[in-house]
């Protein structure tokens, strides 16, 4: 019997099929030379304890991928883990008096079940947590091997300083000069770190980005920004009164002769020597401390400087003395942390000298200036032009002004050609409890020392409390005392833990082999399935993260891990899921589920008052603008919440949330549903032989193949918005058809179950139950992908619009290429076309080939 009005039961259905995939093994990837491999994977979560919407957007995208690619014929790995250490859980565990080790376990197996209720296609086998001993214990193998080799090392460096937390901050984590979480004002101060050297492959990481053509183009531009080879000089200058040298890197030696003052940074040995018994220098430097380090905090900070009272003598120009600064916008880790400032162009240096009253002298000419006029106001003039003021580099361009000038600088001895990255070495260090122990024993007598292999993992203790600020690994009365490995003499563990992004740079070969107990990936299996086919996740980490991986993979391949160089041979960064805000009278945030409409405008639930609606933002706790993934599954079901993810936007563009947007979605869910149950009984067998079709019927199986054909092109673009579209489309001309002949009835069938295989990528649950009901056996997870018939795509008829004196009057099918006197007379027999004619006769009549028939009266 049919089922017209019976509503889909979402909570039974996509229960019963995650349990069936789950007891199937549908999704356990293993190695099958047979087939090709494609590993699609996300950006692993923090553990916080709640699924948020860019959760369920990300993780839905990457599995419409992941199930697409299987049903291709793909052996497909699709992993999941936890990045797992950090200091929310320590912050946690000083809130809530709860160990980070308990709380993020726990976060971990909520989060857990919310993902599962998504009916994500993940091999739960490989999950990984990257807080737990059985996965440091092969990051600090490899920190080991990495010293080995090189590419690790210590040193003393200025580092952002969170005073509340009491631990090293990456600039990423300085925001307006305070710390991420705390808001403290951060400090700089002068730690030994280890570092990686990520600088030893800075030319390789710049130049194989051409190679990425898979990775979003903006991408690889903050790489190659972040990276930052730039050429330039590095050039001497004497200081009046001292034997000593100052050297300086530029990457303009072309404005040497606008130059107006030489800047050292704070931190430069010079300004530590001159600070000596100088309070006014002493202070500006500490005032200069605070600041931070990041370029950000630098670019948007006021430029102060302090007048050392040295001056420097002009390498090109006798008797040309300029003053020496130090300058808080100058960074001690870029060239030698020391520069010449040319005011004319570079804003920088202009707004500096506008504030200290320096000389501002143009030496470029930019194009259709008078030599004689031009003056520079209050912006640099920064673009190409040609020299002048400037002796005798006078008259070139710049290019070639900036190789003229480094000519002479060589020939002179002066400095030298060099090259220059922005790029700095990654300090790991990192002064808390929860994250992974670095594995190095400091002895007075033998310095620096590995902990022997045979030791490893070095495992945090459980021992610790958090009752006083700082780090509780350096508090703890035991942890940190051990014997020497070389002398056997008394010895302290290293205390600093590593930062979190050596967790990350690392996961997707784990998922290869998830259970290695004496490697951290088997060879093989990293061999078959790297690099990541397909990689997912937020814009945000569009420089750290993925760079950090990129430097990673190169060191494990050095030292012998691995094959690849690049992990990710594709990416996607999709956009924020939004939502609007909204405010009560007394300017608090109000949650979406306070706000209701009435007469027009918005009112707060409970007390009437009005609300006041803000703009439409990424969804955040602190704006409260947020809705739980779990409420939307809970009430509409897993499919409803991943076909509206899809829906409406381009994956890479940002999401807006809406009410409206959910329940169009759960609206499509349900008219599927009917769908098929309303013309099942109707239906031909599944595996029906094909009869002769009519027109209608072969009509309809012509729109269900370009369907297909689109459908599959829009999937291999991401198109996704455009795929739904494209379903939607095709199940509504479903919807009208009448299975009343055999021929119309067998179009339908092979229609429904094509819509269904397409739709089992977005609709996992539906698909599988809508499947089974058409009479299939075998799961929609274990059938191949629909094929378009390409003779199907081939259209044999065309619509052609008639006009009459210019105004659209009727349309008419046409055999593809028609003769155009069969055109003109089909054409002049409509009826619409013979009244509006009002019995005239054509003066002409114009055929335009399988588009238009344009009738003049």
């Amino acid at each position: 019997m049919s089922r017209t009005d019976e509503r889909y039961n979402f909570k039974e259905t996509e229960a019963k099929w995650q349990r069936t995939w789950e007891e199937s093994g549908a999704f356990v990837a293993t190695i099958d030379p047979a087939r090709p491999k494609y590993f699609v994977m996300e950006m692993f979560p923090y553990p916080s304890g709640r699924i948020h919407m860019g959760h369920v957007r990300n993780y839905t995208l990457g599995d419409v991928v992941a199930r697409h690619k299987r049903a291709q014929g793909f052996n497909v790995l699709h992993p999941m883990g936890w990045d797992a250490f950090g200091l929310p859980a320590e912050n946690a565990a000083i809130e809530r008096g709860v160990h980070p080790a308990k709380w993020t376990r726990e976060n971990i197996a909520s989060m857990r079940e919310q993902l599962k209720s998504m009916g994500l296609s993940y091999d739960w086998g490989r999950e990984v947590a990257t807080c737990e001993p059985e996965y440091y214990r092969h990051e600090q193998k490899m920190f080991l091997d990495f010293l080995k080799a090189g590419l690790v090392y210590r040193k003393e460096s200025w580092v952002n300083w969170d005073p509340v937390e009491n631990t090293v901050l990456a600039n990423e984590q300085v925001i307006d000069g305070r710390g991420w979480r705390s808001g403290a004002l951060v400090e700089k101060r002068l730690l030994s770190q280890w570092f990686l050297k990520i600088t030893a492959f800075a030319d390789d990481l710049l130049q194989s980005l051409k190679g990425l053509d898979r990775w979003p183009e903006r991408v690889r531009v903050m790489q190659e920004n972040w990276i930052g080879r730039s050429e330039g000089a590095k050039l001497s200058w004497d200081v009046v009164g001292r034997s000593e040298r100052l050297e300086i890197f530029t990457t303009r030696p072309d404005t040497l002769f606008g130059a107006a003052f030489l800047a050292i940074s704070p931190n430069h040995p010079l300004a530590a020597e001159l600070a000596r018994g100088n309070a006014e220098l002493t202070e500006f430097i500490a005032e200069c401390n605070r600041m931070g380090t990041s370029e950000a905090a630098l670019e948007t900070a006021e430029k102060k400087g302090l007048d050392t009272g040295l001056k420097a003598r002009h390498p090109f120009v006798p008797g040309w003395e300029l003053p020496i600064y130090v300058a808080n916008f100058v960074l001690m880790e870029y060239g030698s942390g020391a520069i010449f400032g040319c005011p004319a162009h570079d804003q920088r240096d202009l707004d500096f000298a506008r504030k200290y009253g320096l000389p501002v002298k143009p030496v470029v000419l930019p194009p259709g200036e008078d030599a004689i006029t031009f003056a520079v106001g209050d912006e640099a003039c920064a673009g190409d032009g040609i020299l002048y003021n400037s002796d005798f580099l006078d008259g070139l361009g710049v290019e070639a002004a900036k190789a003229a000038a480094i000519d002479r600088i060589e020939k002179e001895s002066l400095g030298e050609r060099t090259v220059n990255w922005r790029l700095r070495d990654w300090g790991v260090s990192r002064q808390r409890y929860w994250g992974c122990p670095i594995p190095i024993i400091h002895c007075d007598s033998c310095g620096a020392v590995p902990v022997p292999e045979a030791e490893l993992p070095v495992r945090l203790p459980e021992d610790v409390t958090f009752d006083r600020p700082g780090n509780p690994l350096a508090h703890h009365p035991t942890w940190k005392d051990v014997a020497c490995p070389c002398c056997g003499k008394p010895a302290r563990r290293e205390t600093d833990t590593f930062d979190t992004f050596f967790e990350s740079s690392w996961y997707f070969g784990r998922y290869c082999s998830p259970l290695a107990e004496t490697v951290p990936f088997e060879k093989t299996e990293a061999d078959y399935w790297l690099p990541v086919d397909q990689y997912i996740g937020g814009i945000e980490h569009a420089v750290l993260h993925l760079l950090y991986s990129r430097f990673f993979t190169r060191a494990m391949k050095t030292c012998g891990y691995l094959e690849v160089k690049e992990p990710f041979d594709g990416l996607l960064t999709q956009g924020m899921v939004c939502h609007e805000t909204y405010k009560d009278e007394a300017g608090a945030w109000l949650y979406p589920d306070e706000v209701v409409k009435q007469d027009g405008g918005l009112v707060h639930a409970e007390t009437g008052r009005p609300v006041a609606l803000g703009r439409s933002e990424k969804m955040s706790k602190s704006k409260r603008n947020v809705v739980d993934p779990a409420y939307i599954i809970d009430t509409y079901g897993a499919d409803t919440a991943r076909l509206f993810m899809l829906s409406d936007s381009p994956p890479e563009r940002d999401l807006e949330w809406t009410e409206a947007g959910v329940d169009g979605a759960w609206r499509y869910v349900n008219r599927l549903w009917r769908l098929v149950g309303t013309v099942i009984e109707s239906l031909p067998p599944a595996g029906s032989t094909m009869p002769e079709l009519g027109a209608e019927a072969l009509k309809l199986r012509r729109q269900t193949h370009k369907t297909i054909a689109g459908l599959s092109d829009d999937l291999e673009r991401f198109a996704f918005n455009k795929a739904v579209a494209r379903l939607r489309e095709l199940t509504n001309a479903l919807g009208e058809v009448k299975p009343t002949t055999p021929d119309l009835a067998w179009s339908l069938r092979e229609g429904l179950e094509a819509a269904l295989l397409m739709a089992a990528p977005m609709m996992p649950h539906l698909a599988e139950e809508l499947w089974a009901e058409l009479g299939h056996a075998e799961a929609v997870t274990a059938t191949p992908w629909p094929k378009a018939d390409p003779a199907l795509l081939v259209e044999d008829s065309v619509t052609v619009a008639v006009q009459v004196n210019g105004k659209l009057r009727a349309t008419i099918e046409l055999p593809k290429d028609a003769d155009p006197k069969l055109a003109e007379e089909t054409a002049l027999a409509q009826a619409p076309v013979i009244a509006a004619m009002s019995g005239k006769t054509p003066r002409k009549v114009v055929v335009v080939p399988n588009r238009i028939v344009n009738v003049v009266v």
